[in-house]
């Protein structure tokens, strides 16, 4: 199958190898690219979903090859049946949770005026430093 891309920088579009794995429930895709650059990641992702007609959420992209000096990319990529297929035995990278997730408003809570509590002054006296005190006290008395 090979395609011309006319909307994007990548010119040929040459599938190696196409297998079901039915454990899994994908579909492994291997295909070769010609491109000036190397393609990102969302630019392979659109264009398996036009040609494979499947949704972006259920393709992963394993592997983007390519050779100092050489203008072909050998790419690898699975096609899960669905959504849940893939989250199961897919690993999210950190790159991967940004993209996915939204910005989640943190709740506010309503600070309260600290109430001034009034330390009580204690003795730094022990009972023993007391006893001594009383002692001198009696013999100064007495």
């Amino acid at each position: 199958m090979q395609l011309k891309l006319d909307n994007s920088k990548m010119e040929n579009f040459k599938v190696i190898e196409e297998k079901e794995n039915p454990l899994f429930n994908r579909k492994e895709i291997q295909f070769d690219v010609q491109a000036k650059i190397t393609p990102s990641r969302e630019e392979i992702i659109k264009l398996i979903s036009e040609k494979f007609s499947t949704q972006i959420e259920n393709i992963k992209i394993k592997k983007i090859h390519g050779k100092f000096g050489s203008n072909n990319f050998n790419i690898n990529t699975f096609i899960y049946k669905s959504e849940q297929d893939k989250n199961k035995l897919e690993i999210k990278k950190k790159k991967e949770e940004k993209l996915t997730e939204t910005p989640k408003e943190e709740p506010k809570t309503e600070e309260k005026p600290q109430e001034k509590v009034e330390e009580t002054k204690e003795s730094s006296e022990s009972p023993e430093a007391s006893k001594e005190d009383n002692k001198i006290e009696d013999i100064k008395n007495g």
